[in-house]
Parts: C-alpha cells; structure tokens; sequence
C-alpha cells in the first residue's frame, strides 16, 4: 500500500463491502482519484517531467488555478503525486512506484469471467 495515502476513517470502514479485501479498497480508492478526465490529464502531463508547479499546470489545462488546485489535491491525498515546498510555491511530481502499483492493482483484476473465451472481439449477453 502507499505510504502517502490519506488513512482510512472509521466512516470509510463502516460502509466497506463484506469480503472486501485490503487490495480491492486501495484499487477503489486509486481508481476514485482518477475518476475525472482532468486527473488523469495531470497525472499525463506529471509524468512527462521532473517537477511541475500549478501554474505551469494551469497554462496547459483549460481550467482555473483553483479547480486545479483542488484535483492536485484529491491526486495527492490518493498518494498517487506529491508535492514538495519550493517557497513560495510547491512542486508535484509523481509519487515513486504509485503507477506500478496502480497497474499491479488493475492487473489483479480477472480478464474474463469465468468458462468463457478470452475474444474481446466476440460480443456476449449476461444470463
């Protein structure tokens, strides 16, 4: 698990699903963070660089500082970037391996339900 992510609160815990494990609820709480298009163009643009600051952030996104700001700050919470204080601003970046992990998370997903093809090309009907 991340260590930056934000912990969870006793109300996280009492509305988690039985039999949920630790594993689905990290992928939930990553994929939540990731929920908007915008997030995802942040995280994009975080790893084509080293560092980045908002404002640089805001000249490529069509986006207020402020609505930035606040994706910056759900991406952040979910340990997927972060941030260092460059006085008098703070620069994000890619927290190391959370990708990796994200991608470990969505792998552990099973491709197919059970005893059917693999095709993606062969269209199915649920019973």
């Amino acid at each position: 698990m991340l260590m930056t992510a934000k912990p969870e609160t006793a109300a996280d815990a009492r509305v988690r699903p039985e039999g949920a494990t630790e594993i689905d609820h990290e992928l939930a709480r990553l994929a939540k963070a990731l929920g908007h298009p915008l997030r995802i163009q942040i995280v994009r643009l975080l790893a084509t660089r080293t560092t980045c600051v908002c404002g640089e952030l805001v000249g490529e996104l069509p986006v207020a500082q402020s609505t930035v700001s606040q994706h910056l700050k759900i991406l952040k919470e979910a340990g997927l970037i972060q941030g260092t204080i460059d006085r008098p601003r703070v620069r994000y970046c890619l927290a190391p391996g959370a990708l990796q992990r994200l991608k470990v998370l969505v792998n552990s997903l099973p491709e197919t339900c059970e005893g059917q093809e693999s095709d993606p090309t062969i269209r199915r009907t649920c019973r």
